[in-house]
């Protein structure tokens, strides 16, 4: 039996509109989704054993229902499948074109023909199609309202559009910045002082600093944290940098960018900071020059 859309075409077709749809949907970022979610793969072969055992399965209903036609009745549909009726002749052809002419069939020429004859030309006066009438009119809807919208009323067009939402997305992209918790740098880390920051730099200080500092900050093997003595400066951007990018070279501090996300280094170089002049039991003695901060110094008088 002819099929216009056979078996080995429509289970690729059916099978991979599939697959582009969960493509489609699935938010996988830069890898397929099959690829970062398993299941999915599961899913689609699952898909694709259900296409071929249906196709079998129609297959096999078919052929049944052929066998038990009469000779005639398998003639008949022989002769309609070796002799398809053309498009323009189909009855749901002639209905579609029928409402969207609305035009008159040619036997019934004479109802519509204009009187007036031009070297033997006639014309004739079919309505117009109702499909370029509806368009006509939604033209005509259209442009009234583009005209009250953007003429009358001063709507923004698509360039101003666009440099609106331009600025707005540099906006965005600021505030983004100055919050995103791994994008902090050493150019705009700031100190922090609540409590429940501090205490997540202590719990960091404790974990990775206190073997060379001592948990009180009293210092070990490495300097003391609480005097005001500092090797490589005491601000918050100093701490942030030594401790990213580690200290002396050969007998100092490692860098702990490696180890520790920015927003770590923060609270746990605010949490240092907030042991200056706690002054520890047999703290070690200082080390590194008198840190004032050059922010806070009095400015020198003009001569």
């Amino acid at each position: 039996m002819k099929q216009y859309f056979p078996a080995w075409l429509r289970v690729p077709v059916f099978f991979f509109t599939a697959f582009g749809l969960i493509e489609f949907l699935v938010d996988s970022g830069d890898r397929p989704a099959f690829m970062k979610y398993p299941i999915i793969m599961l899913v689609l072969f699952i898909f694709l054993f259900v296409l071929v055992a249906f196709e079998i399965m129609n297959a096999a209903i078919a052929n049944i229902i052929y066998q038990l036609l009469s000779d005639d009745e398998k003639k008949q549909r022989q002769y309609e499948e070796d002799h398809p009726i053309p498009l323009t002749q189909r009855v749901w052809y002639k209905r579609l074109m029928e409402k969207l002419t609305r035009s008159q069939p040619i036997e019934n020429e004479a109802v519509v023909m204009m009187s007036h004859n031009y070297d033997g030309i006639q014309e004739l006066d079919n309505r117009l199609p109702p499909w370029w009438t509806y368009l006509f009119y939604g033209c005509i809807v259209f442009s009234v309202v583009y005209l009250v919208k953007y003429e009358m009323l001063g709507g923004d067009d698509q360039e101003t559009e666009l440099r609106k939402e331009m600025a707005q997305a540099k906006i965005d992209v600021a505030q983004y910045m100055l919050t995103a918790p791994d994008q902090m740098d050493e150019s705009k880390v700031t100190q922090l002082t609540a409590p429940d920051e501090l205490a997540k730099g202590k719990s960091i200080y404790d974990t990775n600093c206190a073997a060379c500092h001592r948990a009180d900050g009293g210092g070990q093997i490495g300097p003391n944290l609480t005097d005001a003595h500092w090797i490589f400066g005491g601000s918050i951007k100093n701490l942030f940098h030594t401790i990213t990018n580690g200290g002396r070279d050969g007998k100092g501090m490692v860098a702990w960018n490696t180890t520790l996300k920015p927003t770590e280094i923060q609270y746990v170089a605010s949490y240092i900071l907030s042991l200056q002049g706690t002054n520890p039991k047999d703290a070690k003695a200082a080390e590194g020059d008198l840190w004032v901060d050059p922010e806070k110094q009095p400015a020198e008088p003009k001569k």
